[in-house]
């Protein structure tokens, strides 16, 4: 991944969501990272919400309108997936989610997971071989459906190029670690005292 804004062009992060997302999932994420500035106090990077379809329900019967559908993606340096009943609902938009997941992945995209997102990986198979975390309510049936994954405990679960993270309120976890992994150590401490709280 990068190293401090400026070296490069400013990425372009999609999130992707879908119906029955979770919306902390994604929106600590989407707070984090579109409110990442540098030194100049200039955006870090650009986000996008990239769905199945123009318009999802997320749970709890929030309507999202997403900036792109998938299929009409922009090139994206890391694709963030939120959890949610989403995730686990057999299917032919879950299967799609599934594919776009392992498309962007086989294109060298780095791939993040927040709460049952890590669902979405372990059924790409991107996860296969490699520790993982995810809500701890789920850990247990992520390890009975996707034996070759070793599920541990941890707020942010750091593999390259895939990332998990623990349930729902991880994801600014998540964010944050981006942001430093990205942008710089500075980068992330400016966001992180925004959020006026216990990240520091």
């Amino acid at each position: 991944m990068s190293g401090e804004t400026g070296s490069q062009e400013r990425p372009t992060f999609g999130i992707l969501v879908f119906d029955d997302v979770e919306v902390l999932d994604f929106a600590g994420p989407y707070e984090v990272l579109t409110e990442a500035r540098d030194e100049r106090n200039q955006p870090c990077c650009t986000v996008t919400m990239v769905a199945p379809a123009p318009e999802v329900r997320c749970r709890g019967g929030l309507r999202l309108r997403a900036d792109v559908v998938m299929g009409e993606t922009p090139p994206l340096d890391l694709v963030v997936v939120p959890g949610g009943p989403g995730t686990r609902a057999e299917g032919d938009v879950l299967e799609r989610l599934v594919s776009f997941v392992r498309e962007q992945h086989q294109l060298r995209v780095p791939v993040a997971s927040v709460c049952t997102g890590a669902f979405v990986l372990a059924r790409a198979g991107l996860l296969d071989g490699l520790s993982a975390t995810t809500h701890h309510d789920w850990m247990d049936a992520l390890r009975t459906a996707h034996p070759a994954v070793h599920v541990v405990t941890g707020k942010v679960v750091d593999q390259g190029d895939v990332l998990t993270s623990g349930g729902i309120a991880s994801g600014i976890d998540l964010a944050l670690h981006l942001v430093g992994r990205w942008f710089g150590m500075d980068a992330r401490a400016r966001a992180a005292e925004r959020l006026e709280g216990p990240w520091r």
